[in-house]
């Protein structure tokens, strides 16, 4: 997989209950407070929630603002990407 950072949009409730080994838990609830930390993390980023709607609005957002990054969809496809 080519993407430097893996960032779950879901809720501490929801990343708890399993995640992609080595992704950030910033929920998309607080993704605009949180812009500066998400726009300093190393590129391309890969978004991922339960089945991509949160993610892809993660997404939207961060490439208006110039982000590398992608909506990779549900969690438990981008954790089989990364182990494939």
């Amino acid at each position: 997989m080519d993407f430097k950072t893996i960032v779950d949009v879901r809720t501490t409730a929801e990343f708890a209950g399993g995640n992609v080994a080595g992704s950030i838990n910033i929920p998309l609830q607080e993704i605009q407070q949180r812009e500066e930390e998400v726009m300093n993390l190393e590129q391309p980023v890969l978004f991922c929630c339960l089945s991509g709607g949160r993610s892809g609005q993660a997404t939207q957002y961060f490439k208006s603002k110039g982000l590398d990054c992608e909506n990779g969809g549900g969690w438990t496809d981008v954790n089989a990407r990364v182990n494939s």
